[in-house]
């Protein structure tokens, strides 16, 4: 499991995380990225976590200085300003035990090669920016991933959920709970959300049959639709739309609906005080055994222990 790979960072003493500003200071991307890993360094102390920041060009010349994690971030905006030495940056980061990017640093790597084979959280709105060699990677619509030792984030709003659940996973709750009060954050989204205009920002134009079956699928959550259904209302064959979202989401567009109804659920879990079996048959699970099967093979507990974990918050 990707957390249980990242969690081995607690044992670090102290625990070393540099970020490397590539954007603007004041940038949502980076204040979202490093105000919670500050917080949770003032919290724990040096002795456990000390956080580094540094421009990229200070990083490639430190070549002495030790660090466990590496993040490259840089807002959707400077994504045409790729820092000079940037060839040299990737080495750097790949250096580092676990590594990755935020924003418009996903790209970065992302056409470095340093990416391919990795299920990496793209920031759909540089899709078109994206050139021929990021291919190789494995883009998802998500908020955020962590595909073994690599590390990746949307950026923007979705930095603060990112840097929130790398506190959770490395140092727990019980750390991740007083930074989210300091951050006056309610609820972290988990990295399976996803980017609220990921599909239209890739697949508007260029499959609109793909973004069609989708849409129906998100009006269609309560009462779900069958594959052939969405197939004729689209205007294809089943065969086709299988082929369709096997090529650019990875999955069945069975398998794809009951995500998209499964991660409906828990936020409404999450978010409302609508009863268990309410959120269920609000999701089109008619059973309840069904529904908390489901639920368990996608998110790891049960609907019961989900709404159970928003209490204990």
């Amino acid at each position: 499991m990707p957390q249980a790979e990242l969690s081995v960072l607690a044992q670090e003493r102290p625990l070393r995380i540099l970020l490397i500003n590539a954007g603007e200071p004041d940038s949502l991307t980076w204040s979202g990225l490093v105000q919670p890993l500050r917080q949770a360094a003032k919290i724990l102390g040096p002795e456990r976590l000390h956080v580094d920041v540094r421009s990229p060009d200070k990083f490639t010349s430190d070549a002495q200085r030790h660090w466990h994690l590496v993040l490259l971030a840089a807002d959707e905006a400077q994504a045409g300003l790729k820092p000079a030495n940037f060839r040299a940056l990737v080495e750097r980061c790949r250096a580092a035990p676990f590594w990755g990017g935020v924003g418009a640093g996903v790209l970065w790597l992302a056409e470095a090669g340093a990416l391919n084979g990795v299920r990496t959280a793209f920031p759909w709105s540089l899709y078109a920016d994206a050139d021929s060699r990021a291919d190789q990677a494995i883009f998802t619509p998500h908020l955020y991933e962590i595909d073994g030792n690599r590390l990746t984030c949307c950026g923007g709003a979705a930095s603060v959920d990112f840097a929130l659940t790398l506190i959770d996973i490395i140092f727990g709750s019980n750390v991740q709970a007083p930074v989210k009060e300091l951050l006056c954050v309610d609820r972290v989204r988990g990295r399976e959300e996803r980017q609220r205009v990921a599909l239209q920002a890739r697949f508007g134009t260029l499959q609109p049959k793909l973004t069609e079956a989708v849409t129906l699928m998100e009006a269609n959550i309560e009462e779900p639709l069958s594959t052939d259904e969405i197939a004729q209302l689209a205007g294809v064959s089943r065969r086709q739309l299988e082929r369709l979202f096997k090529q650019y989401l990875g999955s069945l567009p069975s398998r794809y609906y009951l995500e998209l109804r499964l991660n409906r659920a828990r936020q409404l879990l999450l978010d409302t005080n609508n009863s268990i079996v309410q959120v269920g048959l609000m999701c089109g699970f008619s059973s309840g055994s069904h529904f908390s099967t489901a639920f368990g093979a996608l998110f790891g507990n049960t609907p019961r222990e989900e709404r159970q974990r928003r209490l204990a918050e």
